[in-house]
């Protein structure tokens, strides 16, 4: 669906971001542009990518609406992974996020209506369900004003859509790679909550959810990956095995020490809540949330229970599942 096509991908150089690209560049774009702020983690991708002639490395922030409008010139499809991500971060600095996650989301659709985009996709967040934090609070705005940008787009074609994702196994913020280096440098790994629970996904799955989403969305949606639950401590200790027989070190040594909930952070995550669940339809391996004021037909889909899909009810991988998840993912 990319093949001669014009794509800009804001937070591009984010581990989303970058495997995204590398998967559209498989079908031969005309164009991939990608937006961000970090010089160095252009540079870093630059050199990964090569010399590429369809490739365009763009510095500027989502919350410069007269910069992003440039960038946005003649496009045909727009992916916006750009976000304040980190719970504790967004509760310290609340109105940062509220710059990043909303206003920069309405600067997207601002932009994207003017230059007439095709279609603009958004990533979001299982916390903007029931959200109890700043993040979580800012993600669910940024929806509904995705959705509400459908309806009220005036007389262009523009289709906006919002997938919602889990944990990305692996990516910056990950405690998959924090686990490692903690065993590793000090012996001991800390968790917040060993009972925790939390809707976990590849990296690959995040990617083909996104380009399923921009492939079938009609106008307001958002797109749910159905996605297995981790309990932290089976997690913790898988890692803990892989890194200790991998390094010749004593597993029984590797302390695990209980932190503590960090502020606005929930023992339980939820991906669709209950009234979300009325106006929801299912596919095999999603579920499409109709957006407020529009209702979608989607032929192959078929309606769902009434009901919140919570980390807290849904049955737990096994440690030999997330070992094998994880080796299958190369994290391990």
């Amino acid at each position: 669906m990319f093949k001669n096509k014009k794509v800009l991908v804001i937070g591009g150089t984010g581990t989303i971001g970058q495997a995204l690209v590398e998967r559209i560049l498989l079908e031969e774009p005309s164009v991939v542009r990608i937006y961000s702020r970090d010089e160095y983690k252009q540079f870093l991708l630059k050199e990964k990518l090569g010399e590429l002639k369809n490739i365009r490395f763009l510095l500027g922030d989502v919350r410069d609406k007269e910069r992003l409008n440039r960038a946005m010139n003649d496009i045909d499809v727009v992916f916006n992974f750009a976000a304040m991500k980190h719970v504790p971060a967004c509760e310290y600095d609340p109105f940062e996020a509220v710059k990043t996650n909303v206003l920069g989301t309405q600067n997207v659709i601002a932009c994207a209506i003017e230059n007439k985009v095709k279609k603009v996709i958004y990533s979001s967040s299982d916390k903007a369900v029931s959200p109890t934090n700043t993040m979580g609070a800012t993600k669910l705005l940024a929806e509904r004003l995705m959705s509400s940008a459908y309806y009220s787009r005036g007389n262009v074609d523009t289709i906006f859509a919002s997938v919602r994702f889990g944990n990305v196994m692996g990516s910056r913020g990950s405690v998959i790679p924090l686990f490692k280096q903690q065993i590793l440098d000090k012996g001991y790994i800390t968790i917040t909550e060993p009972e925790m629970t939390r809707f976990m996904m590849s990296l690959s799955q995040a990617v083909e959810l996104t380009i399923k989403a921009c492939k079938i969305a009609k106008g307001g949606e958002v797109f749910v990956l159905k996605m297995p639950v981790i309990r932290l401590k089976d997690l913790a200790e898988v890692i803990i095995d892989d890194v200790c027989d991998k390094n010749r070190l004593n597993k029984n040594k590797v302390e695990v020490k209980k932190i503590g909930l960090r502020p606005g952070e929930k023992m339980y995550e939820e991906l669709m809540s209950e009234d979300e669940s009325t106006k929801a339809f299912e596919l095999n391996d999603m579920f499409i949330i109709n957006p407020p004021y529009n209702e979608h037909i989607y032929p192959e889909s078929k309606g769902i229970a009434k009901g919140n899909y919570s980390s807290k009810n849904e049955k737990v991988l096994s440690k030999a599942e997330i070992k094998r998840i994880l080796e299958m993912e190369k994290l391990l």
